[in-house]
């Protein structure tokens, strides 16, 4: 596991997964917490009951689907449930939030205070869509109250898009091409990283933290689904303690 080192740690719990210490066999080998990616069942059970062991209680999870949409889970029955959303908040105590990556940028938020939670999924098309500016707005602290932390996703030397996905982020803030370098052929390296921080910058959350971890480069460690197409899933959780 992977754990957030940010200012919130003492009344924020967060905990983001690796490929390793699980019971999935190859491709998906095998810390996989994904069931809709193929692997047995059984063996996800059991690597999603060896994350909880981490955890406080049962984690909510979505039904990620690359929107923008964002679940407030304010009961606590909605542990249960799987919606579609593409991000979680809360204000419950010792409730995990959970979303799950495999290229895509993890991203968390929390209140100064710790009061308030949430966890983005941060796929390219979520963050042209304003997903992270859409979260905070559920928050009661400002802009400048909140903390993020930014997880493994694939790096800015491996990110490779079209000129649609360059055009679609300039189109939202022309300052979002730094961005983005041209490699030829009408493509280009884009930087996840950098556009969250921008975007969240442009909120005026400025506490972010990441460690720039690249899913795609480091084979051991994460799952990447540019790198293999079919493997498994890792998952970032946060919970206010």
């Amino acid at each position: 596991m992977i754990l957030p080192q940010w200012p919130v740690q003492h009344q924020v719990g967060a905990v983001s997964s690796t490929r390793l210490g699980g019971y999935s066999c190859a491709p998906y080998d095998t810390f996989n917490l994904a069931y809709h990616v193929g692997d047995n069942s059984e063996h996800v059970a059991k690597n999603r009951a060896v994350l909880e062991s981490y955890l406080p209680a049962a984690p909510t999870w979505v039904n990620q689907v690359h929107g923008c949409d964002i679940h407030v889970v304010d009961t606590k029955t909605d542990a249960s449930l799987l919606v579609n959303a593409d991000a979680l908040y809360t204000r419950l105590r010792r409730q995990p939030l959970a979303i799950m990556t495999a290229d895509c940028l993890p991203v968390l938020l929390a209140s100064q205070c710790g009061r308030e939670v949430a966890a983005v999924h941060g796929g390219w098309r979520p963050l042209a869509g304003g997903i992270i500016a859409k979260t905070t707005q559920h928050f009661e602290a400002s802009p400048d109250k909140l903390v993020a932390w930014l997880g493994p996703a694939i790096g800015h030397n491996a990110f490779e898009v079209g000129s649609e996905v360059k055009d679609t982020f300039i189109a939202q803030s022309p300052e979002l091409s730094e961005a983005f370098r041209a490699i030829g052929n009408g493509k280009y390296l884009a930087d996840i990283f950098l556009i969250a921080q921008m975007q969240l910058q442009a909120l005026n959350v400025n506490s972010i933290y990441t460690d720039k971890l690249c899913t795609f480069s480091n084979k051991e460690q994460f799952f990447s689904y540019r790198r293999d197409g079919q493997c498994g899933r890792m998952a970032t959780v946060i919970w206010r303690k």
